[in-house]
């Protein structure tokens, strides 16, 4: 078994490994990894062009389709320029479809040290939450790839902490933002509302903004699952990495009750 969601074949081509078969059906990726990957590509594509490594702050995803269990290809191109902000696109495809587009804002480092803070509230450490395997929920690679220690409030509301424990990219090392992309779509899992088995909802986009970079190789969050009455649900969470809130991120469900 391959020590990585993914091996490089190339100039922004991939091929998964199955640690990446997904919750819903292991024929197809579970999308987070492939996320990580994209911002893996955003953050090389900036280093060839620039020294001052402007800091990836929103990332937003539309995901188009599933994706096999197969070789990706990602392109990159900036939309707009800029010396202090760039606006950068990357698109994810397999045999020539897109199935994943990416927007991300890309914005100047600065030293605010002086003014650093928020009111936002921490959640446990770790080690006060009980280990906690999502694999009694979910099948597939990836989900089994996971550790993970959790804090249920009620179904569909929970604080837990999540690491991988493959690297994203065969023997390639990754900046923390990537790393942490390639963990944040498992959070539409973690606390479900109602049993997979009874209620289908995935999620077909999902949107981060953080304020600090990701520290560390556990991440942690604070999600709240949502449910309406019309078929559409919302999964909204608070990040962390061991210093504290780090950012948050949403992701829009469409709920499928089943039977």
């Amino acid at each position: 078994m391959p020590q990585a969601y993914f091996t490089s074949v190339g100039a922004g081509r991939y091929r998964a490994s199955e640690h990446t078969s997904g919750a819903w059906d292991p024929r197809e990726q579970h999308i987070s990894p492939a996320l990580g990957l994209m911002i893996h590509e955003v953050e090389r594509d900036r280093d060839r062009r620039r020294d001052d490594q402007l800091m990836i702050s929103r990332l937003s995803y539309d995901i188009l389709g599933t994706v096999p269990v197969g070789e990706v290809t990602i392109e990159v191109r900036v939309i707009r320029a800029g010396r202090t902000i760039e606006l950068v696109e990357a698109v994810l495809s397999h045999e020539g479809r897109s199935a994943v587009l990416l927007r991300a804002w890309l914005l100047q480092r600065q030293d605010t040290a002086r003014v650093e803070g928020t009111p936002l509230p921490r959640i446990p450490d770790r080690h006060q939450l009980q280990p906690w395997s999502p694999t009694e929920v979910w099948p597939g690679g990836f989900i089994a790839s996971a550790d993970a220690h959790r804090q249920q409030h009620e179904p569909g509301q929970a604080a837990f902490w999540v690491r991988p424990r493959v690297e994203l990219i065969e023997g390639e090392q990754v900046s923390g933002i990537a790393r942490a992309a390639g963990l944040i779509d498992i959070a539409n899992g973690m606390t479900v509302r109602q049993s997979p088995q009874d209620v289908a909802f995935p999620n077909v986009d999902l949107t981060a903004h953080f304020f600090a970079e990701p520290r560390g190789d556990w991440l942690g969050f604070d999600t709240a699952v949502s449910f309406g009455a019309d078929g559409v649900g919302l999964t909204h969470s608070i990040l962390h990495d061991e210093t504290g809130p780090i950012g948050s991120m949403s992701q829009i469900l469409t709920v499928r009750p089943k039977g």
